[in-house]
């Protein structure tokens, strides 16, 4: 061990005449450990909710949709062309439209998509998301959301009324099942109904609106948007997941940077207290600083003496953080549920948020960044008192003692 390093950790945690300065040092260690720990689990639940919106909205979308401006009329070329991509697993032709649900008092716009039930299953997740019934077997059937369910009183076996925005007929369907997908938008919006009602709904003939993709990975999306458009050519519109809902991600990546950035300052205001230590540490060791120069130490031994010291307090405090972060993060559950049995509180509600846990994932990138950023930060914290002590001279140390 290098006799900085040594002197170093004994200056930081031995007993001295200013115990203030110990204070400041272990404040120090909780500031950062305490800062770590709130980022690790802020980002883990903010990357959580990330997964569960994403899982979401590809269970009820597809990874990659083609479409064109007055819709595709070849409809099993375009698919012959699209199957035989690498990463594709399901390949499904779908109708997408608007219609009037129209109820003895009130009518309200509604989504309509109409699916090929067969090949839909290797697109989305309609058939997992089923809670009651059956998806439409025929054409006069239709799937609807447990929310517009509940809000229109309408169950399995009874009858809606829709009004095409094409003809502007009155068409009547037959609940065959419900379907809660955990996206409030969809489960209180969206109509589906078998893809040869739906052309027909809508005067399509043998025309559909788009074509879904599902890959193997989301990951491989945008690689894939690429190398279809070009062999589609530019009669096509090829999009992502992502290009879909880009308001939404955009949103979610500017909330975790922001959010990265204020938990940033706890780390901060610790590096500050390591400044402030240092310094009072500096102006206290006056003497010892005059005995070590006189006896040959350089500056630079100097000023690495007091680096290291807030190196070591970095290096615990990113370390008890880093464990603190991991805890809290995977029981962060079983942590709110107690609150919440203790004082008669809900503090994540269902109806609120649309989910009945709080989703965390701990990505082990972010953990990286954070650990880095705080070593930094701290390390940094003791450079002007290491310079300062390296400019002091062996004379003017020791002249009054």
């Amino acid at each position: 061990m290098r006799y900085e390093l040594w002197l170093g950790i004994r200056y930081l945690f031995a007993k001295r005449r200013e115990k203030f300065i110990s204070i400041i040092a272990f404040l120090s260690i909780g500031g950062v450990t305490l800062g770590v720990a709130a980022l690790i689990v802020v980002l883990a639940v903010m990357t959580g909710f990330d997964r569960e919106i994403t899982e979401k909205l590809v269970g009820t979308n597809a990874h990659v949709v083609v479409d064109a401006p007055a819709g595709i009329r070849d409809v099993e070329q375009v698919i012959a062309r699209i199957r035989p991509f690498a990463h594709v697993t399901g390949v499904s032709p779908y109708v997408a439209g608007q219609a009037i649900l129209r109820l003895p008092d009130q009518a309200f716009g509604v989504l309509v998509r109409g699916i090929d039930v067969a090949r839909e299953a290797t697109v989305s997740q309609f058939g997992e998301y089923l809670v009651f019934g059956r998806l439409p077997q025929a054409p006069e059937e239709v799937l609807i959301g447990t929310e517009l369910s509940a809000f229109i009183g309408v169950s399995p076996g009874e009858l809606l009324n829709l009004i095409s925005s094409a003809d502007g007929k009155t068409h009547t369907f037959k609940v065959s099942g419900l379907f809660r997908s955990g996206m409030y938008e969809y489960d209180s919006n969206l109509i589906v109904i078998q893809l040869g009602k739906a052309q027909q709904l809508y005067q399509l003939a043998d025309t559909v609106t788009g074509i879904g993709v599902k890959l193997d990975r989301l990951e491989h999306a945008e690689d894939l948007r690429s190398v279809i458009q070009e062999v589609l050519g530019t009669a096509f519109r090829v999009r992502t997941w992502m290009d879909l809902n880009p308001a939404l991600f955009g949103a979610l990546r500017v909330e975790k940077t922001v959010m990265f950035i204020i938990l940033a300052l706890i780390i901060v205001v610790a590096a500050l207290n390591i400044l402030s230590m240092l310094i009072m540490m500096v102006m206290e060791k006056t003497k010892d600083i005059g005995i070590l120069r006189a006896l040959g130490a350089t500056r630079t031994s100097v000023a690495l003496l007091f680096l290291l010291q807030g190196a070591v307090i970095g290096l615990l405090g990113t370390g008890l953080g880093i464990a603190g972060g991991f805890a809290l993060a995977q029981n962060l559950n079983d942590i709110m549920q107690w609150l919440e049995q203790t004082f008669g509180i809900s503090l994540f509600p269902p109806t609120v948020y649309y989910l009945d846990h709080i989703p965390t994932q701990i990505n082990s990138l972010d953990v990286a960044y954070i650990a880095g950023v705080a070593f930094l930060l701290t390390t940094l914290a003791g450079t002007y008192a290491a310079f300062r002590a390296a400019r002091l001279a062996p004379v003017d140390a020791l002249r009054y003692e």
